[in-house]
């Protein structure tokens, strides 16, 4: 098994750019440096097992493949778990963890996973396509948290759409948020059943937008302990977020985090480039939408995650600097910081 250690581009501080670094194409200065320069890394699901941080991100591959709003870019195949011991140390590759050949139901397309730990094994969940084309998800294990890990013949029953996130409560009990729109195919699911032909959203911009998903695993965290439901993001007005409303609405890249006994479900709103967040009492909702917390990074996609660490809280994301190319990305992290009330504070993915 091949590994590989890396530093912070630059050794640069993860919070602030020093004047003479790295220049990005607007003429500012980025706020934080790639994990990792060997390997280009996005959607980071960062976790922390046995006192050590693990990075599950994408890998994302070059490909001569157009740019659209499907994503057909986006050609990932295998998976690399990032370590570290703690932020801003040298960060290490670890060899392959899963690889889509290896994955009996899946045809292409292994986009943002994410990761847990329970019952003494290392649970991997991940998007892929089936053999029709179709995204579903699947899960794979192992008693190593880099791997390799064991994919399940079948993808989880009643599993659609992309990028799941696996959040734990104090009470012992494990939800998978997930869902996309556009590529991710959620409008496909208005129906409950695959409905082919929809490429985009469903354009109804004066209806409730289109959630996230949520599901209940079963103690075996192989399944869902039930049918999934709606991740009711609510406005001022007390009503649903309109399809319309595209500052706001979700569109991809689900993250769940507790913190004084305030759910946080944040996302991405996809088109317009931000991260946004809502807080609810429950893990299933509803929620009151908040605000944004990242304005746009360079590049298309934002996918991210959140976890505590060392006393403090940390933003995991991805932009292109190396590449400058939407498909290959390149996973940074940096603090993040909340007010009296709980909200957020905004994070500028560059400096002056």
């Amino acid at each position: 098994m091949k590994w590989t250690t890396c530093v912070l581009l630059g050794a640069l501080p993860l919070t602030t750019a020093l004047a003479d670094g790295p220049t990005a194409p607007n003429g500012r200065h980025y706020l934080s440096q790639p994990l990792v320069t060997s390997i280009y890394t996005a959607d980071p699901s960062a976790h922390v097992f046995h006192g050590k941080i693990y990075v599950y991100p994408s890998h994302d591959v070059p490909t001569n493949i157009p740019d659209d709003d499907l994503g057909s870019e986006y050609a990932m195949h295998d998976y690399r778990v990032l370590t570290m011991d703690r932020i801003g140390g040298p960060v290490s590759v670890g060899p392959v963890a899963l690889d889509v050949k290896d994955v009996p139901w899946a045809s292409k397309q292994l986009w943002a996973p994410d990761a847990a730990y329970r019952n003494n094994l290392y649970y991997l969940y991940f998007p892929g396509r089936d053999k029709q084309g179709v995204f579903r998800i699947g899960v794979a294990t192992s008693s190593n948290p880099l791997g390799p890990f064991k994919a399940e013949p079948e993808p989880i029953k009643g599993s659609f759409s992309i990028d799941p996130a696996v959040f734990t409560d104090t009470d012992g009990q494990s939800y998978m948020y997930f869902g996309g729109i556009w590529g991710g195919q959620l409008e496909n699911w208005t129906t409950g059943h695959f409905v082919a032909g929809s490429t985009t959203d469903r354009h109804q911009d004066d209806k409730p937008a289109l959630m996230a998903k949520v599901a209940r695993l079963a103690p075996g965290m192989k399944q869902f302990a039930g049918p999934p439901g709606d991740v009711v993001i609510l406005g001022e007005d007390g009503k649903p977020l309109l399809g319309g409303d595209h500052e706001r609405r979700f569109f991809e890249a689900s993250w769940m985090f507790k913190r004084n006994g305030l759910y946080y479900f944040t996302y991405s709103t996809g088109d317009t480039h931000f991260l946004a967040y809502a807080t609810g009492k429950t893990p299933t909702g509803p929620f009151q939408y908040r605000g944004h917390f990242l304005l746009p990074v360079q590049g298309w996609t934002t996918h991210h995650s959140i976890m505590e660490w060392g006393g403090k809280w940390w933003l995991f994301y991805a932009d292109t600097q190396l590449s400058n190319k939407n498909h290959l990305r390149n996973v940074k992290v940096t603090e993040l910081h909340f007010n009296a009330d709980g909200s957020i504070q905004m994070v500028d993915p560059f400096t002056s």
